[in-house]
């Protein structure tokens, strides 16, 4: 196993990011990451499906283009729940400790009790079908078992796949989130202990950007310990050709409606705006009732803001501009997506993905959670200024 401890690839000066040569560059560097022999990936996600599948695809390709022989248990492998998912939901919440009241109570779980729910039972399934291997390569928040089980196995090596940052730090960059919009609970704050257990058993810690190793490297983690394992967007996303006009300035968010995602903040910096020709489009579904009632009533106060689920590429391919206002994002694929097929967007200091951004006509890296910032960053690209700026962004105003 080749470790990196820096996250991220040289881009070829006459390609740049997320052009050809960067893209060979990359998917090599994935290759040269990941252990030699018989390798096992684990994760809760569907290969392909939403963020962490498609990171986890990236890990299966990269091991299947170096010929490694591979196993992958994931959420494509598992049969489907029973139609009474609560009930199901309940029954492991009991199985696993929680209290008779709580696995009783009619009461709505929170995030953070169903997310550690599903991490834990996925990580008992795939604990159960490891096989004869040499080294396990499993997602962080889902791995505490199944590295016991590998270590007893005898495994060579036991590596874990940060997703996000370190989760202390997700768990604070959540809860300023969630002071500013306490509209549904964190997910992180019974996952905290989990992960940091994980970490101290892990023999790898692999990391997909500079925001996400430098996370780790502020509590103490050893660069040694860390491993770059860069990831691209699906080939799929990509400019064709000029693009359409369009007598909207269409802004499109893609992800989940979460408070953590910075979607309130995102809808609140589009109602500030007075032109009509503005459409903010949300591809992407909310999970709680709390966001949902925020983005049904935003929408029905403003026609300028819809919900559309679904394939997000029609939509970057009619986009003026990507908006990813993250609270925390250990990559951000969306962005990404939205850069490779030549929309110009405008991210977080907290998305792992802003080092794509290496000219200022690509986008503008922002202050994250800057409701001020955000609304004159949407503003300026309104009127075709913010990305001849500088990458320092666009600064505050003096009125607040």
């Amino acid at each position: 196993m080749t470790a990196s401890t820096e996250p991220s690839v040289e881009a070829d000066q006459g390609d740049g990011p997320l052009g050809a040569s960067w893209r060979e560059a990359t998917l090599a560097a994935q290759e040269a990451a990941l252990p030699s022999g018989r390798v096992v990936v684990s994760c809760s996600a569907a290969l392909g499906t939403g963020g962490l599948g498609r990171h986890l695809r990236e890990i299966v390709a990269a091991l299947q283009r170096a010929e490694q022989p591979t196993v992958c248990i994931s959420g494509s492998t598992r049969a489907a729940p029973p139609p009474d998912s609560r009930r199901v939901l309940r029954a492991r919440l009991a199985a696993f400790g929680a209290s008779r009241m709580l696995a009783r109570s009619p009461l709505p779980l929170t995030p953070g009790v169903r997310t550690r729910a599903f991490m834990t039972d996925f990580d008992a399934y795939a604990a159960r079908r490891l096989p004869a291997a040499e080294h396990l390569v499993a997602f962080n928040g889902q791995a505490l078992t199944q590295f016991a089980v590998a270590r007893r196995a005898g495994y060579r090596s036991l590596a874990l796949v940060s997703a996000n940052s370190h989760m202390r730090q997700v768990a604070a960059q959540h809860a300023k989130a969630h002071r500013r919009y306490p509209l549904e609970g964190s997910w992180t704050a019974h996952l905290v202990k989990r992960n940091l257990a994980e970490y101290g058993r892990a023999d790898r810690i692999y990391v997909a950007s500079r925001y996400v190793r430098e996370s780790f490297l502020q509590e103490g983690f050893s660069p040694e310990l860390l491993s770059a394992l860069p990831l691209t967007p699906d080939p799929r996303y990509r400019e064709e050709g000029p693009r359409t006009g369009s007598d909207r300035f269409d802004i499109v968010y893609v992800g989940s409606l979460a408070v953590h995602k910075g979607v309130p903040l995102l809808i609140d910096a589009v109602r500030r705006l007075p032109q009509a020709d503005v459409r903010l489009t949300l591809v992407g579904g909310w999970g709680t009732r709390g966001m949902r009632r925020f983005v049904q009533s935003a929408c029905a106060g403003d026609r300028r803001i819809v919900v559309s689920p679904g394939d997000p590429l029609p939509h970057l391919r009619a986009a003026s501009l990507c908006v990813h206002p993250a609270y925390e994002d250990g990559f951000a694929y969306a962005p990404a997506e939205a850069l490779a097929c030549g929309v110009p967007v405008l991210v977080s200091e907290d998305t792992g993905m802003k080092d794509l951004i290496d000219t200022p006509r690509r986008g503008l890296v922002l202050p994250t959670g800057d409701l001020d910032v955000l609304t004159e960053a949407i503003e300026a690209a309104y009127r075709g200024e913010a990305f001849a700026a500088s990458r320092a962004g666009v600064e505050p105003s003096g009125d607040g």
